[in-house]
């Protein structure tokens, strides 16, 4: 029998699931980190990455209280093949150190919500490989609902991403998420079972 996975990358496009599997796994008491909250203490003010934001994309990209207007920042660097490029060079290095810290000192099967992991090539730092997936119209919907930006915007930023195809040929199991949330879980709980790990199982809040 194969050895049960221990480091798990959880990928996907964006309004793809990838957060509400993250939850189910930490209701079920799975170790979780999650990249994008990574990101964001990155760039807290004081922070040597925000400065080095600052320092590329000007004082606009600040809110009146010094924190990072992400919104903004966010319209500006989609729309700019370079520019995001830029943040990336940034971010991604001080996130991918927190990553490693938290592998580090994991105890038991983790996982790791990252939205580029292909796009990073970090893929072999992890044993596994999940990937969220939807159809793009229902990608682009949900987006549209959660960030309450237009169609436009939105498919603009999908977009930018690495083709669903090829994350899905580059993935070691795919959740399907356009159904039901009870769909999405009875999806997760199969691949979970065929990596040999213990049944998925939520804790009393």
């Amino acid at each position: 029998m194969a050895t049960p996975p221990r480091r798990i990358a959880l990928t996907g496009g964006i309004g793809t699931g990838k957060s509400f599997v993250l939850r189910h796994l930490a209701r079920c008491g799975v170790p979780t980190l999650d990249t994008d909250v990574a990101a964001r203490d990155a760039v807290r003010p004081g922070e040597s990455a925000l400065a080095a934001v600052v320092a590329r994309f000007g004082p606009g990209v600040l809110r009146a209280d010094g924190t990072l207007d992400r919104a903004g920042l966010g319209h500006l660097v989609f729309a700019d093949a370079a520019a995001r490029r830029d943040l990336e060079a940034i971010l991604h290095p001080v996130i991918w150190r927190a990553v490693f810290e938290w592998l580090t000192g994991l105890q038991a099967t983790g996982v790791v919500a990252v939205p580029l992991l292909f796009e990073t090539g970090q893929q072999q730092q992890f044993d596994r490989v999940l990937l969220t997936d939807c159809p793009e119209d229902l990608e682009v919907e949900r987006v549209m609902a959660r960030d309450g930006l237009d169609e436009v915007a939105v498919r603009a930023r999908v977009s930018a991403q690495m083709p669903a195809a090829e994350r899905r040929r580059l993935a070691d199991a795919v959740v399907d998420t356009s159904g039901s949330e009870e769909d999405t879980v009875r999806r997760l709980e199969m691949i979970w079972s065929g990596w040999g790990l213990p049944a998925l199982e939520p804790r009393e809040p």
